[in-house]
């Protein structure tokens, strides 16, 4: 299977005109309302085109705090990403269309196991991982995405003058880091993962290159140690789009190791190239659980405080600190 000129992710006949008069609605909206619709990449082809800004979680946190000026911030992506929206926004009310949109990675780690980790390693930094609750980000010195924590951990490193830093929750982009900056990467916990990237092989690899003979394979630094290190390419979600958008002519095929939804926002963007998915099913269900219908009703009640994501105030003059100490370096 490969996604190539076509519109992905639509419809076809009545289901496509329901859809084109659902956007036409949420466009109309969201205008009368004073509102900024964000999306994640992994959102679904149809969600990221309503949206006004589209991106990864470190392009998302710089638009969050730079560039929405409007009373409400619909963010179509999970709850620590519409947490770290609101601790960057207070004044402004952040809404998440499905509250039930839970990151599971960010369940690995709590603010008590950060404690017991610094009590641990005194005088060691900590680095979390933006997929991580506002709780957990408060007891951070700083934070870091995909796309920069090689460079949040060296400058974190050098301001403490220490070769180890306390990294969570992900243990497999602490173990890639770790391999790019040379600094010890203490995992909070030994397990945390990614359940999307973490179940890609190197058998799902290996027979990927089989079947697409002269395709580039770009994978996530969530991925295991061993599909990485045979990967042509490991980069963020943001990291991988730029590397197909600066492609040459003659790189046509890229097997992508990441979840399906960037796959099909490159195939919407670049339709001279082939995308081939490295494993079928990469999908993150707790992204994909916003629709539509569910962000119009939203737009419909805006007041809803279901809907609403607040982190507490004591909570986010702790937690801004190291969010805004991640953009800084970056």
């Amino acid at each position: 299977m490969f996604y190539n000129d076509i519109n992905c992710g639509t419809k076809l006949d009545d289901g496509l005109l329901k859809d084109n008069e659902i956007i036409a609605e949420i466009n109309s909206l969201k205008k009368q309302n004073d509102v900024t619709i964000l999306a994640h990449y992994y959102q679904s082809i149809e969600i990221q085109g309503i949206a006004d800004y589209v991106g990864d979680s470190l392009g998302l946190s710089k638009i969050a705090k730079e560039k929405t000026n409007s009373k409400y911030i619909i963010f179509a992506g999970v709850d620590f990403m519409a947490e770290t929206a609101s601790i960057l926004n207070q004044d402004k009310h952040v809404l998440l269309p499905n509250p039930e949109s839970c990151c599971p990675m960010a369940a690995y780690l709590t603010a008590e196991m950060v404690r017991e980790y610094k009590r641990k390693y005194p005088g060691l930094p900590v680095v979390t991982y933006v997929n991580s609750t506002a709780e957990v980000k408060a007891e951070s010195d700083v934070c870091c995405t995909s796309s920069n924590a090689v460079n949040v951990v060296k400058s974190i490193a050098k301001e403490f003058d220490v070769n180890s830093v306390l990294f969570g929750p992900d243990s497999n982009l602490a173990d890639y880091v770790e391999q790019q900056s040379n600094i010890k990467c203490i995992k909070m916990p030994e397990d945390g993962h990614c359940y999307v990237h973490s179940q890609i092989s190197v058998d799902d690899l290996k027979r990927s290159r089989e079947l697409i003979k002269d395709g580039l394979v770009l994978v996530h630094p969530e991925c295991v140690r061993e599909v990485r290190e045979l990967a042509d390419f490991v980069g963020s979600t943001a990291h991988m789009y730029n590397r197909v958008k600066n492609s040459k002519i003659e790189e046509k095929k890229f097997i992508i190791g990441t979840e399906d939804g960037l796959m099909k926002r490159m195939a919407e963007d670049f339709p001279d190239k082939q995308f081939y998915p490295i494993r079928e099913k990469l999908i993150c269900y707790n992204m994909k659980k916003h629709t539509l219908e569910l962000i119009k009703y939203v737009l419909e009640n805006l007041d809803d405080p279901m809907f609403e994501v607040k982190v507490p105030a004591e909570i986010a003059e702790k937690a801004i600190f190291p969010i805004v100490k991640m953009l800084e370096i970056s």
